[in-house]
């Protein structure tokens, strides 16, 4: 453990910061699972509904830093080709 206050600041800040960014990556897998669910299901218009909530999810994780700006354009791009598929 530190000894230095800052340090020890520093791995409280941490560790919050580890616990919401596993929760948020969380949330973003569980939204892009839920989109490919529905687009085996062969439900297009719940999959659309679902893909506008991940589409926001996946671009405020990119924002944060929390993936890569490319890594959410190509979960959306993906996506948005398994749901034009079901036309």
């Amino acid at each position: 453990m530190a000894n230095i206050k800052s340090a020890k600041k520093r791995v409280v800040i941490a560790e919050r910061n580890r616990v919401r960014n596993v929760a948020k990556r969380s949330e973003m897998r569980t939204a892009v699972k839920k989109v490919i669910n529905l687009c085996k299901a062969g439900d297009k218009e719940a999959a659309k509904a679902a893909f506008a909530r991940a589409e926001v999810l996946l671009d405020r994780a990119a924002t944060k830093g929390l993936i890569h700006i490319n890594k959410a354009a190509r979960h959306k791009s993906n996506l948005s080709k398994k749901i034009k598929a079901l036309g």
